[in-house]
């Protein structure tokens, strides 16, 4: 009988061990994944706002991405222009991550953006104001490439900054 006992106790602190080894191996292959979709969300606005390289989006989402707002534009092509628009519409562009986390296949990030409206926006002339918003985007990140973001930002103030209403 103490034979017995004493294999149980020792199969369970086996069980036990392995267990806890299997938590610690997820949760730090959860944490690089956070980690790595951070650098990457992080960098991809970089490239894409403030070097203005709206083609890097061409490998930085899926095909089908959808882009939550007013309407919704899903695709991968229809998004990259809509972004196109503050590269060609803004001039002394100023992407700021102020804020960005992760969890799991979200990443979150608060921003400011910057610029002076120079250029068509949305076939709006160029105005020669200045902006500066604040903001917060909502992101999917799935194996590397953006699937979903929604953005959050006070759309009234950044046009009365613009200069299309007052």
């Amino acid at each position: 009988m103490k034979k017995l006992l004493s294999v149980i106790f020792l199969s369970t602190m086996l069980f036990a061990c392995n267990n806890q080894a299997a938590n610690n191996n997820d949760a730090a292959k959860k944490e690089q994944l956070e980690n790595d979709n951070v650098k990457f969300y992080d960098h991809v606005w970089d490239v894409v706002i403030n070097k203005g390289n709206v083609n890097f989006l061409d490998t930085a989402y899926t095909a089908d991405v959808v882009l939550h707002t007013v309407p919704e534009i899903k695709g991968k092509d229809s998004v990259k222009a809509y972004y196109a628009n503050y590269v060609t519409g803004f001039s002394n562009r100023e992407f700021i991550v102020k804020e960005i986390f992760a969890k799991g296949n979200r990443v979150v990030k608060y921003w400011q953006f910057k610029g002076t409206h120079t250029g068509p926006f949305f076939g709006i002339p160029a105005t020669g104001k200045t902006v500066d918003v604040i903001g917060c985007t909502i992101a999917t990140v799935v194996d590397g490439k953006i699937t979903e973001e929604q953005d959050f930002f006070d759309n009234y103030e950044f046009l009365k900054q613009v200069g299309i209403v007052k």
